[in-house]
């Protein structure tokens, strides 16, 4: 899990129109930490940074989400916990903390941090509350999309207070409490089935030990291969496959690549393989797939490129 071009975090500070809005995202980053590095990886500002000895205390309430990877979190008032992908957990104000990745996995952190009225009120109502910060079922509720609407915003933020940004932390707030209030919480297995999706899409030209994932993950590999099958139709390494090809169907469809060309693109071995594949999954060779596309029936097509129906 080497560090990625996306990994960043950035601190505002908080504006007086923050107080209409009763809401200002004051920090927000992702991190990812390879197997064995050192945690927290880079230095943030004196009163955010810790180390696992001493823990630390914040004044502004944050949320974690971890995709990948798994690890540890401890939290006055409650027990220890282990925080595995697809999960949450909320640091509140003013309660000690401490949290950090296995070593042997390392893991991917989402987060944001948030102040003002409104966030003092919906903890009065204890909807997030110290006792249970833990979301295990947040990618369910749309968390993870939210998380990625405030770094897309706050990586290049606006000056002076931005309004949409607080939104968007609003829109996190909303993720966590429909997490806290769903009727069951889902299964380890079924949040690394998620996570094990979004692996495959993000490595689709490398090659993928599939136990080696379920292991960073969190999970056996014979019950991550079962519920991967019952969740997608596919056996692992099958919907690599399914990925590959699909993304070599529009790659044919949209450029004049030969087999070669499109393999190598895709993550297959050789046009050999990517032929036999394409050919098993869709009844026909890559070839006549592609001119049988392009030379369809000609008014079909202008129809559909003007929005008409055909």
């Amino acid at each position: 899990m080497p560090a990625s071009s996306s990994d960043y975090f950035r601190y505002f500070a908080v504006p007086r129109p923050a107080a209409l809005w009763g809401v200002a995202v004051t920090g927000a980053g992702r991190t990812h930490v390879a197997p064995g590095a050192p945690y927290p990886p880079a230095r943030h500002p004196a009163d955010r940074h810790f180390d696992w000895a001493r823990g630390r205390v914040l004044e502004a309430l944050q949320v974690v989400l971890i995709t990948a990877g798994h690890g540890r979190l401890e939290t006055r008032g409650t027990r220890p916990q282990v925080i595995a992908a697809g999960s949450a957990f909320v640091l509140f104000p003013r309660v000690w903390h401490r949290y950090r990745p296995d070593p042997a996995t390392g893991w991917v952190e989402s987060w944001v941090e948030l102040r003002g009225s409104t966030v003092e009120k919906i903890l009065r109502t204890r909807v997030l509350h110290p006792q249970a910060p833990v979301l295990a079922g947040a990618l369910a509720t749309g968390l993870e999309a939210a998380l990625e609407a405030v770094h897309a915003r706050a990586r290049h933020p606006q000056p002076g207070f931005d309004p949409e940004l607080a939104a968007q932390g609003l829109a996190v707030l909303a993720a966590c409490h429909a997490a806290r209030q769903a009727p069951a919480r889902q299964a380890r297995i079924t949040l690394a089935v998620a996570a094990g999706e979004r692996h495959f899409a993000e490595h689709l030209t490398e090659a993928v030990d599939v136990a080696q994932l379920a292991r960073r993950l969190g999970v056996a590999y014979s019950h991550f291969r079962k519920a991967f099958k019952a969740h997608t139709g596919y056996a692992p390494w099958q919907y690599m496959i399914r990925l590959r090809l699909s993304q070599a169907r529009r790659i044919l469809a949209a450029s004049d690549a030969t087999l070669e060309e499109v393999a190598a693109r895709v993550g297959f071995s050789s046009s050999y393989h990517l032929s036999a594949g394409f050919k098993q999954a869709y009844g026909v060779a890559p070839d006549p797939w592609r001119r049988q596309f392009l030379t369809g029936p000609a008014p079909a097509r202008v129809r559909q490129a003007a929005g008409a129906r055909p």
